[in-house]
């Protein structure tokens, strides 16, 4: 039978004793808080009894889906493919589980009733009797997790903003690696992110995370020099468990990560197996000047202004400097077939983002974001199957991404699957703490399912990114336009449309920051004349059948689509792209 690891609220303990007790008479080895013995650490318990279990059963409640501790529990069973979701009362799951049938029991009062037979189906679906070959994989030793961290984002010390781009990229690259250490339980990059530009005590970094350490650091960059210095310390005393400060010449940046990840390992005496060695020290690139220029494009690709042809254009020149002093940094390939690919489709302009990713795939074979590219341009020939295996492979090989579940919406979105679509968005958005986008298309959503409450969360959400977007750029005319429908939501219509207005007068030629203004004006700002007179730039010069394809499905446009002008400008542009006529 199954190992089971039960996940509750506090406030559930009652019904979780309940089910415990009944899915153990049916021969399942359940295992669940209670059994946590005087004395051992509560932290490594838990994180021990949910990486030997089979099945990882997840009592949803009005009080399990606001526990961070709950969502971290169950996204532990849905990624590797072990979730089995339990209802108790009327509550919807959290973003991100909304995908997965859940056994209701709101109804069940204990006993041996269909309900619960249907969660015994649900637990030997997900570990099936023949349980020989995991069980064999299971027996052998399981690291403890004795050691937690945090890696806190390093704080740049360049005395430049924009050499930001350069300690993010260190830190996340520090967080890959020490993640590649199966004794070691480091938290994730978004999650770490969270706490950027913060002031906090170390304590309380560790308190709110539950781990045993912290690491923090700074980064000065100042031409061909760079200093780093890094400190791990242990929770529980706020003592150093080690520190040190590497001042170096850049070309040995890919050494220093080296050593400090080893020396986090050395400090804490876990052992690194030899696999684990070579992981660490193996980089996509060895040119530090190819690492450096990655790193910059990125940091437009995850930030900059969305639909601005600039940022796009940047982006593709960044990395074919990169990839001129390593032709095979597939990373770099990947982002600069996604920029190109943005060109492309929504600027018109002739970049072959296709040959990029290709190339990138040519070294990389499980680059998920190349595959990405290669789904988006299969759509805009109408060739949705096969787009939808390349989005599917990616998922499988990346389902972490920001790009892969940001494109697996949009492509879902566009093919009339909302519901569906949502919890692509979901992830994306929890993917990336700067990311307005995704939100702003969760409120499209949550407003055609009718879902109110989680309606006015992603607005709150989008307009709180949004705001720190322009607090930093105040000519992120891309953030303001998305920001706009936030407020709509929010009833701030008066802020609204000074965020419409200004972003019109910093970006009036962004026909996707023109596109998103027009989805607030004809939503909740109910203004369908001006709607249709700021869309009228996007129907004259849109260039993608994917952008018309978009449009058709998306609900903001309900209240405008029978329109005279509306239809009279979407037939012209479905002509002159080849489309056809509207219905």
């Amino acid at each position: 039978m199954a190992r089971v690891f039960l996940s509750y609220a506090r406030e559930d303990s009652d019904s979780a004793k309940e089910l415990a007790d009944a899915v153990g008479r049916a021969g399942h080895e359940v295992w669940w808080d209670q059994h946590i013995q005087g004395g051992s650490r509560f932290s490594r318990a838990i994180d021990q009894a949910l990486k030997n279990a089979e099945a990882v059963v997840v009592l949803w409640s009005a009080s399990s889906v606001e526990s961070a501790w709950v969502q971290d529990e169950a996204a532990e069973g849905r990624d590797s493919g072990r979730l089995v979701p339990v209802l108790l009362d009327s509550c919807k799951p959290p973003l991100g589980f909304r995908q997965f049938q859940s056994v209701d029991l709101s109804g069940w009062r204990g006993g041996e009733g269909p309900e619960l037979q249907a969660l015994l189906g649900a637990i030997e679906s997900t570990a099936p009797a023949d349980l020989q070959p995991k069980r064999a994989e299971s027996d052998r030793p399981v690291p403890s997790s004795e050691f937690s961290i945090c890696v806190l984002p390093f704080v740049n010390m360049s005395g430049d903003p924009e050499q930001e781009y350069f300690s993010d990229g260190i830190t996340e690259d520090i967080i890959t690696d020490l993640s590649k250490v199966s004794a070691l339980l480091v938290i994730a990059r978004n999650t770490a992110f969270m706490f950027k530009g913060k002031v906090m005590d170390v304590k309380e970094v560790a308190r709110t995370l539950d781990v045993s350490h912290v690491m923090e650091g700074s980064v000065r960059k100042a031409g061909d020099r760079v200093r780093i210095t890094a400190q791990l310390i242990d929770a529980a005393s706020g003592g150093h468990v080690w520190a040190d400060r590497y001042d170096r010449d850049l070309t040995d940046i890919f050494a220093i990560q080296d050593e400090i990840s080893k020396a986090i390992v050395a400090a804490l005496r876990v052992k690194l197996l030899p696999n684990e060695k070579k992981a660490i020290e193996a980089r996509g690139t060895s040119s530090v000047e190819a690492y450096n220029l990655y790193l910059m494009a990125r940091q437009q690709w995850v930030s900059g202004s969305f639909g601005d042809i600039r940022r796009d254009e940047t982006i593709v020149r960044t990395c074919k400097q990169a990839v001129s002093f390593d032709p095979n940094y597939a990373e770099a390939w990947a982002l600069m077939a996604l920029a190109q690919a943005q060109l492309r489709l929504w600027h018109g302009t002739g970049e072959d983002a296709l040959a990029a990713a290709e190339r990138a795939l040519a070294i990389n074979p499980k680059l998920a974001e190349a595959h990405c590219v290669k789904a988006q341009l299969l759509e805009e020939q109408d060739r949705q199957a096969e787009a939808r295996e390349e989005i599917e492979t990616a998922l499988r090989l990346d389902p972490e991404s920001w790009e892969v579940n940001r494109e697996a919406a949009r492509l879902t979105f566009r093919q009339g699957s909302i519901r569906d679509a949502i919890p692509f968005f979901e992830k994306a958005g929890a993917l990336m703490q700067t990311d307005w986008h995704n939100p702003s298309m969760l409120i499209t959503c949550y407003q055609a399912t009718g879902d109110a409450d989680l309606l006015r969360r992603a607005a709150q959400t989008l307009v709180d990114r949004a705001e720190k977007a322009v607090a930093k750029d105040p000519a992120n005319a891309s953030a303001l336009a998305s920001g706009s429908a936030g407020l709509g939501v929010l009833g701030e219509k008066h802020r609204a449309k000074d965020w419409i207005d200004r972003a019109l007068l910093l970006e009036p030629d962004n026909i996707t920051m023109r596109y998103n203004l027009s989805c607030a004006l004809a939503g909740n700002l109910q203004e369908p004349d001006r709607a249709l007179e700021v869309l009228t730039p996007y129907f004259e010069r849109t260039v993608s059948p994917t952008q018309i394809k978009h449009l058709e499905a998306d609900p903001d446009f309900n209240s405008i689509r029978n329109l005279p002008r509306f239809r009279e400008m979407l037939s012209a542009a479905k002509q002159r792209l080849n489309m056809g006529e509207t219905a």
